[in-house]
């Protein structure tokens, strides 16, 4: 239906713009630290705080690290962190064995912070490229990424980080058929209250590149990942992969890419009616960081645009490596 908007100067528009108060009674949209899932990397070692150079701010956090982070993160009320490991090359291999390890760093992470007891939603990332010798998500065989095997792996990573107590799996990898065999897998193992936070609708973007750093991904990446990942001048696709992981049991999806992909999350928010997400990503994380380094934009009022403009798009969560800057934000008021 189309607003009745009077002509002018029966309608003046710039009246509930007049002051703050106004402005916040006719606000359409709000952010809260209810909204925050945050992104946090792990390496070895102890009592280390290893800065990520093309993410300024960000860190890798050995174990000690990350469970102080986990609490400090239950503090300022996030809801939940998010875990990416940080892995030694010489546990990388082609059949990528280490992803289930269930003494690997993810899993030990998941444990030391379910050990203290701490109040927050744990979440990790279900992909092969921090294991894989190639940096792919999935099992390279003669230069090609096999679904089914990589399917038949992931699944193995996913039940080893549910052993582990992970709250939230979140499958990255874009492997037809993986949320399906995951949840049949999940559910035979007794492990039916563990959610899919599924990684829908991901784009093969040039926004990830300083995740890959993070990660230690970027030197061992062969070729791209567009088989795989989706094409960015696709719209309609994201709607079949999503119905097709809601319909295999996902609980959640996500749209990654979050900014150059608003409309999608719209799309999907408005189409499904779903728990949607959006992951702010390394790149657009770091491309505001950069500005504000050279003076060219404010910082942090483009944080905080930044991140309603997802709510807007109506997205009801955002990963995003400003989470703790945003809840310290909002606790202060």
């Amino acid at each position: 239906m189309a607003p009745i908007v009077p002509p002018f100067p029966m309608a003046r528009l710039r009246r509930m713009r007049g002051h703050a108060g106004l402005r916040a009674l006719a606000r359409e949209n709000t952010l809260s630290v209810d909204d925050l899932i945050w992104p946090v990397f792990l390496r070895e070692g102890d009592s280390l705080v290893e800065p990520v150079a093309s993410m300024p701010g960000v860190n890798r956090l050995s174990l000690d690290r990350v469970v102080g982070a986990a609490a400090e993160a239950a503090d300022l009320g996030i809801p939940a962190i998010c875990l990416f490991p940080y892995t030694d090359p010489a546990h990388k291999t082609a059949g990528c064995e280490e992803a289930w390890n269930p003494e690997n760093l993810t899993n030990r992470a998941i444990r030391a912070i379910r050990d203290q007891r701490i109040e927050i939603a744990v979440m990790t990332d279900i992909a092969l490229d921090p294991y894989n010798i190639h940096g792919h998500d999935g099992i390279v065989v003669d230069g090609q990424i096999i679904n089914d095997a990589s399917v038949a792996a992931l699944v193995k990573m996913a039940l080893a980080q549910a052993e582990a107590g992970a709250d939230i799996l979140g499958p990255s990898d874009m492997m037809d058929g993986r949320i399906g065999a995951m949840r049949a897998a999940l559910e035979e193992a007794g492990h039916k209250n563990v959610a899919i936070l599924s990684y829908a609708a991901k784009y093969a973007s040039a926004f990830y590149g300083p995740f890959r750093d993070a990660v230690g991904a970027s030197g061992a990446l062969k070729g791209d990942k567009k088989t795989y990942q989706m094409d960015p001048a696709n719209s309609d696709e994201a709607l079949r992969c999503v119905a097709r992981d809601l319909g295999e049991g996902a609980d959640m999806v996500m749209v990654k890419p979050g900014m150059p992909y608003l409309d999608i999350c719209r799309r999907v928010k408005d189409t499904f009616g779903a728990p949607t997400y959006a992951y702010q990503v390394s790149g657009e994380y770091a491309m505001i960081k950069a500005a504000a380094a050279n003076g060219w934009i404010d910082g942090e009022k483009a944080m905080w645009e930044s991140l309603l403009a997802f709510k807007r798009a109506g997205c009801d969560g955002i990963l995003t490596y400003f989470a703790p800057d945003v809840a310290r934000g909002l606790k202060a008021g």
